[in-house]
């Protein structure tokens, strides 16, 4: 593990996640929802803990064409969230975004179907949510996840994951009902820097935790306690 590295891994920083939102344990109406990939190992320890069900929010960036370094926005559970004053500054009509965001709102769609394996979503409204990815560099695709969830009617949205920097942590608390964080350093540069062992997430490893985790749903695997190395006081 590197001097800085604060988890071990993927899983271990779900379960210090879980110790966070231990208040929600036990709410029926609750749901976490993961960024795929890297989210969904984190997340799984958290809906577990949680008694929750978990399912994945995929969130597709909206690249400038030309500029594949540059976002222009974002799209999420079907809603597209414009990136304020960059398709301005560049000037774009409105039709690349739209044929941008058609392209990857079909991307979207075939990654959602892939990783459920036919299962249906879950319904969101109603519900309180909590979106959980391993890390939140600059808050972007978190930021265009909450606006996109907002439109479907949930009772609240919290945001978490194990580490953020400070800046996306402030620009969250603008758009989400409430943020957890384990820790937010101030030398934070990249996610990784928090995780000891930080491979790539697979497709396969994502559809293996939400099958696992759809099978304990009904039973007391979805009502495991917080692991105990890091259960609150």
């Amino acid at each position: 593990m590197s001097g800085r590295a604060l988890f071990r891994d993927r899983e271990e920083a779900g379960h210090w996640l879980a110790a966070e939102l231990a208040g929600y344990a036990g709410r029926g109406d609750l749901l976490v929802l993961a960024l795929p990939r890297g989210g969904v190992p984190v997340a799984f320890p958290v809906a577990q803990a949680l008694g929750a069900p978990l399912d994945v929010l995929v969130v597709r960036r909206l690249g400038v064409p030309g500029h594949p370094e540059r976002a222009m926005g974002a799209i999420a559970a079907g809603t597209v969230v414009v990136e304020p004053g960059v398709a301005a500054s560049l000037q774009l009509p409105d039709r690349v975004l739209e044929r941008e965001a058609d392209r990857e709102r079909a991307e979207l769609e075939r990654r959602e179907r892939a990783y459920r394996e036919g299962r249906p979503p879950h319904a969101v409204a109603g519900k309180t949510v909590i979106v959980v990815d391993d890390g939140i560099a600059t808050g972007a695709s978190v930021r265009a996840a909450v606006v996109a969830l907002r439109t479907l009617g949930p009772a609240g949205i919290v945001v978490a994951a194990p580490v953020a920097s400070p800046r996306a942590l402030e620009a969250l608390e603008q758009v989400a009902d409430h943020v957890v964080c384990v820790t937010t350093p101030a030398w934070f540069r990249a996610v990784g820097e928090l995780y000891g062992d930080f491979p790539q997430t697979s497709d396969e490893e994502v559809k293996a935790l939400l099958r696992a985790s759809g099978a304990s749903a009904g039973g007391e695997a979805a009502h495991t306690a917080l692991h105990p190395a890091f259960a609150a006081p």
